[in-house]
């Protein structure tokens, strides 16, 4: 956190299935930008991005429920309703009108869940490569998923699945967000549904603008496959960007924002 930008604000915020942490970066706003972080991660892995962002809007970051990060979960949830719930009541505490949610990988997935059940307090949805939402996970990433739970896995090798994740891209304990995941990946034990792929109905039912941005050397899911499911959704804007990886928040963050703003200022 040291990293990042100062927080204006820093706010505990009490939902239904327990508490989390809300990080404002810029000043208070109608509309900002709200962030949910892939799987076991939490605020610190927008490191790369937050700066940018700021630049065209107030940004809210908030530790997911359920994940590892300053958030601490006190009753199950049991579906996808449910996972969007805590995230509305949450929206609901922070002052402001609406918000642009802006979700990578799993974050992807509950952003969506929250277009398809709660999309009062949307005025936009941008998803980053997100995970289990329009298409079904690889064997590979499968892969990475058992490897990344069982006990006693050297850290060593956890950071060869994060490179596999990656792109390939060299990951060790110089690399803030690597130790971040990686200690989410040992230390911390979810009790979560499984993600569901959301129906064709929800989909075509969305009526939130989307913007989904599918990584094209992704190996989380079949990118052609994933484009061709979210195009589904009447409202969305769907591209495919060539080489990059599922990290794509982290690697081209200077491109995410421009498209981005360009999306926002089209609406």
């Amino acid at each position: 956190m040291r990293l990042l930008p100062q927080a204006e604000e820093i706010r505990t915020i009490a939902t239904s299935f327990g508490y989390t942490t809300a990080y404002r970066f810029g000043p208070p706003a109608p509309e900002p930008i709200l962030l949910l972080s892939g799987r076991q991660a939490s605020t610190p892995m927008w490191r790369a991005n937050v700066e940018s962002l700021r630049e065209i809007g107030t940004v809210w970051s908030i530790d997911s429920i359920g994940e590892p990060g300053a958030s601490a979960q006190t009753k199950a949830m049991s579906s996808p309703c449910d996972q969007a719930a805590w995230v509305d009541e949450a929206i609901a505490q922070l002052g402001v009108e609406r918000v642009h949610l802006l979700g990578v990988s799993i974050g992807g997935w509950l952003a969506a869940q929250c277009a398809i059940h709660r999309r009062e307090r949307l005025a936009s949805t941008v998803l980053l490569d997100p995970a289990m939402t329009f298409a079904p996970v690889t064997w590979k990433m499968v892969a990475v998923s058992l490897g990344s739970v069982l006990p006693g896995m050297p850290q060593p090798i956890r950071h060869r699945l994060l490179s596999w994740i990656s792109g390939g891209v060299a990951v060790d304990d110089d690399i803030p967000e690597a130790r971040l995941i990686a200690s989410g990946m040992r230390d911390f034990q979810q009790h979560q549904p499984r993600p569901t792929l959301a129906s064709a109905d929800d989909l075509m039912a969305i009526t939130t603008p989307v913007l989904a941005i599918i990584a094209g050397a992704s190996i989380v899911h079949n990118p052609d496959r994933a484009a061709k499911r979210a195009r589904m959704i009447p409202t969305a804007q769907v591209e495919i960007w060539p080489g990059r990886s599922h990290a794509i928040n982290g690697e081209a963050p200077d491109a995410l924002t421009a498209r981005i703003a360009e999306f926002l200022g089209s609406r």
